[in-house]
């Protein structure tokens, strides 16, 4: 597995080529941790109980996603060079989303919602993680994922970088339950056409 350019599929569609970014270097270095992944301080930090985890963020009124990273994915960088620099953005997520970050090729050991404990690696395979960073989304009901691993219990996920504006939105689409009713496709481009009838930039989430 390794961080590629590749074409990213959201609910089955082809993502609009438009809403995707080039790679660009940008003024701000986000920070490294010794593990090589980019550091964010409001990241929680967990005992790796995914069951817990989940019911923790639901308890104080939050989503729970995972955030998978690794060291050198020049994508990476760029989510928390540009996405993650956004006051706007990173200020939803906080207020909406508990956020745990694994590392693809990790070795801390990681309990599964079913209850399996394994190393980040492993999990990794488990999941079907094929491109970072990736996000996984799961329910706000910690009922709904027990029993359950991971991947059969998420309710989506973001397979590679987006630019802000779908990236936000994503994050807005699970907080909705909109991923309940329509693919994220569907609702991106719908409110691409309603910010674009309100002489609204999708550039400025």
């Amino acid at each position: 597995m390794k961080c590629t350019r590749r074409t990213l599929l959201v609910g089955g569609t082809v993502a609009t080529a438009s809403l995707l970014s080039p790679l660009r270097l940008t003024a701000s270095e986000p920070e490294l941790g010794d593990n090589g992944l980019h550091l964010q301080d409001w990241f929680v930090e967990t005992f790796l109980d995914l069951q817990e985890d989940l019911g923790d963020a639901a308890a104080a009124g939050r989503h729970f996603a995972v955030l998978w990273e690794q060291r050198g994915c020049p994508y990476c960088r760029e989510l928390h060079a540009v996405n993650l620099s956004r006051p706007k953005i990173v200020s939803y997520l906080q207020e909406n989303f508990d956020i745990l970050q694994l590392d693809l090729w990790g070795s801390r050991s990681v309990i599964d919602f079913d209850g399996e404990e394994l190393e980040e690696r492993a999990l990794a395979r488990k999941w079907q993680i094929n491109f970072t960073p990736t996000v996984v989304f799961f329910p706000m009901d910690p009922a709904a994922m027990e029993g359950k691993a991971g991947r059969a219990g998420e309710v989506a996920r973001m397979p590679g970088y987006f630019k802000p504006f779908p990236f936000a939105t994503m994050f807005e689409y699970v907080r909705g339950g909109h991923h309940r009713s329509q693919s994220f496709q569907r609702y991106l481009q719908d409110k691409v056409t309603r910010w674009e009838a309100e002489g609204k930039a999708t550039d400025v989430w």
